[in-house]
Parts: C-alpha cells; structure tokens; sequence
C-alpha cells in the first residue's frame, strides 16, 4: 500500500494541473464521482464498504441501524474469510498460540480465533462504540490536493475522525473498540497468551494495518489510474 502511494507521490513533479478527458476538457466533479465509484472492489477483491468519494457533498451521517449494516457486511464478506485464513496460516507456521496444536485441529482453532477478532473489532469500531458516541466508522477521502498532504491525512485518520454533526473529533471508535476487541480476545487464545503485553501489541497491529489500509483508500483510485491505465 504504501508502495503504491510513494510511486504516486514521486509523479507529482510531472503531473499536469488538471486531469482531461479523451475531448481534452478538464475533468468535471461528476468524472471525479464515477472514478471514485468506478473500482467497486480495491484490487477486485478488496471491499471498500467505508468509503466515501472525495465528492460526496452534504453527506448525511450512518442512522445506528446502517453503522451496525456496515459492520455485518464487512463481518461476512468473502475476503474477511481469506483474510482470517491468511492470518491463521501465519499463526500456524510460526507456531504462535502453540496450546492450539497444530494439524487440522490446530488450524481450525487459528482461524476460528482470528475471523472472531475480525467480527468483533468489526462490530466495536464500526457499530457499537460509533453509535454510543455518534461518530462516523467511514473513510472520508480527500481525492485532491498534494500527495504528501493526502498521505499524512489517511494515516492519521485512525486517531482523527468526524463526528455525526461533521466536526472532527478524536477517533475514540478506532483506538477504544480495537482495544475493547482486544481485550475480549482473551476469553478465546490460549492462557499462557493472556497477557497486557499480548494485548497490547494486538491494539498496536490493528491501528497501525488500519491506518495502512486507509492510504489505500485515499489512494486507490489514482493507483488505479497510474497501474491499470484506467
């Protein structure tokens, strides 16, 4: 992710001030909002269910009831099953949580142990604690302006957010439900992993993969541009 961004960073020199269409005009907000829409899936597999296009205007904040949708459609969603398997994978091959086994049977308690840590971190960050504390789970892209600027604000948007009303506010969502998350995780790994220093550096693996995946949301469409010439 942050690959694909520094290659876009270093185009910056020499891109042209304004982006044309095939008539040589400039791009319109409307070429921009079917750009934006245009990729459906990051990469094709990839969901991006969080994110709203850098030229929604007035964008109406989640009713309780869509946060908690957000939630359950990220929770089912076929690549947060590969992901746990990934993530799973590792665990086993590196013999983490080794009261597991491994085998079958140990692979089966791996990714059962990581989709519960995709569901419940899903659940926390985007429904239950935004809703108690009216704060927006999306990703609002910026989509313009310099580069470098557009990095620093998707990192730090794990520890900034905007509220219900459209103001910004310290992301309680991100960094209180990941720990919530974390902190549940110990009713399922192992004893010997139940541990403040475990569950800390799980908080700490979460944030930082999120505030990772959030310069692919800020950036995905102009990768897509630059990669895919489209």
């Amino acid at each position: 992710m942050l690959s694909g961004a520094s290659l876009l960073l270093a185009q910056d020199a020499s891109a042209p001030p304004a982006a044309s269409g095939g008539s040589g005009e400039p791009a319109t907000a409307a070429d921009q909002a079917g750009s934006d829409a245009e990729a459906g899936r990051i990469l094709g597999v990839i969901p991006d269910n969080k994110i709203v296009p850098s030229t929604a205007k007035g964008e109406e904040p989640l009713t309780p009831r869509a946060k908690f949708g957000l939630a359950l459609k990220d929770s089912i969603d076929p690549f947060t099953f590969v992901l746990a398997g990934f993530y799973a994978g590792v665990a086993q091959w590196s013999n983490d949580y080794h009261q597991f086994g491994q085998g079958a049977s140990g692979y089966g308690k791996r990714f059962g142990a990581a989709y519960a840590d995709q569901i419940i971190g899903n659940y926390f960050t985007e429904a239950i604690v935004p809703t108690v504390l009216h704060q927006d789970p999306r990703y609002f892209r910026m989509g313009s302006g310099p580069k470098l600027k557009r990095l620093g604000y998707a990192l730090t948007r794990t520890v900034v957010t905007r509220t219900d009303k459209g103001r910004r506010a310290f992301n309680y969502s991100e960094v209180v439900g990941n720990g919530i998350a974390a902190g549940l995780s110990n009713l399922y790994y192992p004893r010997a992993d139940r541990t403040a220093g475990e569950t800390s550096e799980k908080l700490g693996v979460q944030v930082v993969s999120d505030s990772a995946f959030n310069v692919l949301l800020e950036f995905w469409p102009d990768m897509r541009r630059v990669i895919l010439k489209r």
